[in-house]
């Protein structure tokens, strides 16, 4: 992912400025944010979740489901929104994913979501905003 060019870039300084501190944490040094502590994830409302970082538009409301596990969790992106790396961070082997317009990390995908995909992927709240409808 280092050598990809992506359509959204920035000078480590202008996302410094874009972000909020814990976004930048979490979106550009690929950190995670404490379970439980993101108002989005408990969000039910009709409409559609947007990188924080570029504004592309990642999850429709409708895939949103409840994963029990402190992140908002979805089971199927908007199609070509979202790219994946390894992650081989703390001694495991997870799936990265990251926003396909700016690289922003945004969570990790996970094989065990509900049906018809059997993902879940467990995103990071404040690498997301909501818009209704």
């Amino acid at each position: 992912m280092a050598d990809k060019q992506f359509e959204v870039t920035h000078s480590d300084e202008e996302w410094r400025k874009l972000l909020t501190p814990e976004q930048y944490e979490i979106m550009r040094g690929h950190g995670t944010e404490a379970p439980h502590s993101c108002a989005l994830n408990h969000e039910k409302r009709a409409g559609a979740f947007y990188c924080a970082g570029c504004g592309q538009k990642l999850f429709a409301a409708t895939t949103k489901f409840e994963s029990g596990t402190g992140w908002p969790s979805f089971n199927d992106p908007v199609a070509g929104a979202i790219e994946s790396t390894e992650d081989r961070s703390y001694g495991m082997r997870r799936t990265e994913v990251h926003c396909a317009r700016c690289g922003s990390h945004l969570g990790h995908v996970f094989p065990d979501g509900p049906p018809p995909t059997s993902l879940r992927y467990c995103i990071n709240g404040v690498a997301l905003d909501f818009k209704p409808d």
